[in-house]
């Protein structure tokens, strides 16, 4: 990492980080997918939608599969790196959080489930915004 007076730049040595930082985006893409679905589902589950609440649970075990693959992702790519840590923290807490989601997913609990996908979108993102934006050396 470089310090500038503005701002702190990352950057990813192409031999070391490229296949972390890959991995990372791609399960982070992959993971803010699974909880868009879980959102499109929700509104075919209020419908009374049978079907809708069977692709709503298979989305779940999507969820809880990408979010756990995308912390252990974030982790390995802190561990090659020593970079910043809040990415695996939030992708840990993500990952966490989704099965909080999962257990307060009926009627008596919707009060918080909705306020619970918010935290799996905007912490989903979060990671993968911060993977993206992420910037790679060229050796020569």
């Amino acid at each position: 990492m470089t310090e500038t007076s503005r701002h702190r730049t990352e950057y990813v040595d192409s031999s070391r980080g490229r296949g972390p930082v890959t991995a990372l985006r791609a399960l982070s893409a992959l993971a803010v997918l699974a909880v868009l679905w879980q959102g499109a589902t929700a509104g075919g589950i209020l419908m009374r939608s049978r079907e809708s609440l069977e692709l709503h649970e298979a989305g779940a075990l999507a969820v809880h599969l990408l979010t756990g693959l995308v912390a252990i992702a974030a982790f390995v790519l802190w561990r090659e790196l020593r970079g910043p840590i809040w990415p695996t923290v939030v992708a840990a807490v993500v990952f966490a959080a989704s099965f909080v989601q999962a257990a307060l997913g009926d009627d008596a609990t919707m009060w918080a489930h909705v306020p619970g996908a918010l935290v799996l979108i905007l912490g989903a993102a979060a990671v993968l915004v911060w993977a993206l934006l992420l910037r790679r050396t060229i050796q020569r």
